[in-house]
């Protein structure tokens, strides 16, 4: 069973810039930037796109839990994208695969803008979050190919703070280009991101996965290693956890345009700002987990603590929502949500840092799992938050306390956090 080492790096971060020799605090801070832009690139492929979720509707003549298919086919998509792409970067290195990837998610964005069904939609919707799933899971590789233990735990915390500046805007950008043109603006933008996105990628992000480092086997001795870390019952543990946690993240993604907007009335400007603030609350306890708690609580204990937080936050929203009290106000509703998004700031930095460091042998492959298993669980909550129709907000709250629970579930049967790894 792999054990997490002492806190130490793997190499200074100063060596991975394609361009001359820079100081490594420079280095390191390029570097933190790079890998901060290929995270927020999901939440920016769907965020963006959210407000405009019920002009979809409209202009393409389809139904609410359709077009939320757009979002599952794009979350699907990143999910079975990062299976191939994390086995191929632990092969043949994280830059070739990274560059591939973001080169196929540039395209299919473009088709996207000027797809004239819905169907045509969900399908490059499917290509994009193939294409981009090159950027998470690579991202999390280099960040294992660097740093150890609490080191890594800080640096994910503060991958946070950069990513989690992108749900922030996402929403805000996507209102703004609403007020201007009609949905297929959103993928017009989105499709510069990434071309920008790939050209700083070309020069500023170099190899981290030196050739005596790299597997040499192909897909039998890839699923040979995932089979391995799924056998690892404290990895499956985190891997479980932390895909239902951001499962309950997203049933609040998928549902939130439609609450805000359809239920309450909402502008789409009005939604945008509620979904920044609740960004920001998630960003706010992520630096709080980075900065204060990491190094002084154990990240058990944090993740402990925020997992509860979120299954109580889901169960008032649920008592609320379904007309117990009476119809809650947008307020009342909108500081739920605030609690449970964030709570997530302790759960997903954690959840990812402990995982990895029981995997310093084969990081794309299991950085591959974690963002397979939170993709895949995502997309099968996001159309059961629509399956009761647009009038209601109570699916969406069932959905995020069953995942909710089950993150609590498998972190403390499968984890068991109360006991040390070296008897886990």
């Amino acid at each position: 069973m792999p054990e997490s080492g002492q806190p130490t790096k793997q190499g200074s971060p100063a060596h991975i810039s394609a361009g001359p020799a820079a100081p490594a605090r420079r280095a390191s801070l390029l570097v933190t930037l790079v890998l901060g832009g290929l995270t927020a690139l999901p939440p920016l492929s769907m965020d963006m796109y959210l407000p405009a979720l019920p002009e979809v509707t409209q202009m393409l003549r389809s139904p609410a839990a359709t077009v939320q298919l757009t979002l599952t086919a794009c979350l699907a998509g990143m999910a079975l994208g990062q299976l191939v792409v994390g086995p191929m970067s632990d092969k043949w290195g994280r830059r070739r695969p990274l560059l591939i990837g973001m080169l196929v998610y540039v395209a299919a964005t473009a088709v996207c803008a000027f797809a004239p069904t819905v169907e045509l939609l969900i399908g490059f919707r499917l290509l994009q979050g193939l294409a981009g799933a090159a950027g998470i899971v690579i991202a999390r590789a280099v960040v294992r190919d660097l740093y150890d233990g609490v080191e890594m735990a800080r640096f994910f915390s503060t991958l946070m703070l950069i990513s989690g500046v992108a749900p922030i805007i996402a929403p805000l950008i996507g209102g703004q280009i609403l007020r201007i043109t009609d949905w297929r603006g959103v993928f017009y933008v989105l499709a510069v991101i990434g071309v920008l996105l790939t050209l700083v990628v070309w020069k500023w992000l170099g190899e981290t996965l030196p050739p005596e480092r790299r597997h040499e086997g192909g897909v039998g001795e890839a699923l040979r290693t995932m089979r391995g870390l799924l056998a690892d019952r404290v990895f499956t543990g985190y891997m479980l956890a932390g895909g239902l946690g951001f499962a309950a993240l997203f049933a609040y993604i998928s549902a939130s345009p439609f609450v805000v907007q359809e239920i309450y009335g909402a502008s789409p400007q009005t939604f945008s700002l509620l979904f920044g603030l609740n960004s920001i609350g998630l960003v706010a306890v992520g630096q709080i987990n980075g900065k204060l708690l990491v190094g002084r609580v154990s990240l058990d204990k944090a993740l402990g603590w925020g997992l509860g937080v979120i299954v109580l936050a889901a169960a008032a929203l649920l008592v609320m929502t379904s007309g117990v009290f009476g119809k809650p106000s947008l307020a009342a509703v909108a500081a739920g949500l605030f609690v449970l998004m964030s709570a997530m700031g302790l759960v997903l930095p954690n959840t990812n840092a402990q995982a990895l460091m029981r995997t310093p042998h084969a990081a794309g492959s299991a950085s591959a799992l974690l963002g397979t298993s939170s993709f895949l669980i995502g997309a099968i909550a996001s159309p059961l938050v629509g399956i009761a129709g647009e009038a209601t907000a109570v699916p969406m709250a069932v959905v995020q306390l069953v995942c909710a629970a089950g993150a609590l579930a498998c972190f403390l049967g499968l984890c068991r956090p109360w006991r040390s790894q070296a008897t886990a």
